[in-house]
């Protein structure tokens, strides 16, 4: 049987940390910015944790499993 591939669009998206967590960036900071405010566009510059109900599908995507 064949090796699995990775998903290139998870592998581009998701980095997994040391502990197993899986960090992921903030959706909808890439255009429309001027009706968003500063604190709004400075708390999706920063990165997030993926939830645990998401994890075990993109757990798959990246071959992890």
């Amino acid at each position: 049987m064949p090796k699995m591939k990775t998903k290139s669009s998870a592998k581009k998206r998701f980095q997994v940390t040391g502990s197993g967590k899986i960090k992921r960036k903030h959706a909808f900071k890439s255009h429309i910015l001027t009706k968003k405010t500063k604190k709004q566009k400075r708390n999706l510059t920063k990165t997030a944790y993926v939830t645990k109900a998401d994890q075990p599908n993109i757990k798959v995507q990246l071959c992890m499993k």
